[in-house]
């Protein structure tokens, strides 16, 4: 049973993916960006604590820095995971990003 719902799925996915193929590249790109943001995401960590420290100073790189970075870890992982399970529809309107500031994690790092 097991194995036909697995051959439907696939069958399902590889229909929308052909239905799709004027939007082939908006598909892939959504796709990479998804498995991107969760590969990435631990780094959110260190950067966001990075960046309290250089505006704020240690104790608050220590405290606050931590936190946020460790709450950014969590949403570009579950966004990551939302655009790869979902790359195959157009949400949001159009595969456009839901991160939008950076939509990569490695655009415009200054550290």
């Amino acid at each position: 049973m097991s194995k036909k719902l697995v051959l439907v799925g696939l069958i399902f996915m590889l229909t929308v993916i052909v239905v799709n193929t004027a939007y082939c590249d908006e598909i892939l790109e959504k796709l990479g960006r998804g498995i991107c943001n969760v590969a990435t995401s631990p780094y959110e960590l260190i950067y966001q604590a990075s960046r309290v420290n250089n505006s704020d100073g240690p104790f608050a790189a220590s405290t606050f820095g931590i936190l946020k970075g460790f709450s950014m870890v969590l949403v570009r992982a579950a966004v990551g995971l939302y655009e790869v399970a979902t790359f195959p529809f157009p949400v949001p309107k159009n595969y456009e990003p839901i991160l939008k500031d950076p939509e990569y994690f490695f655009e415009d790092q200054n550290w």
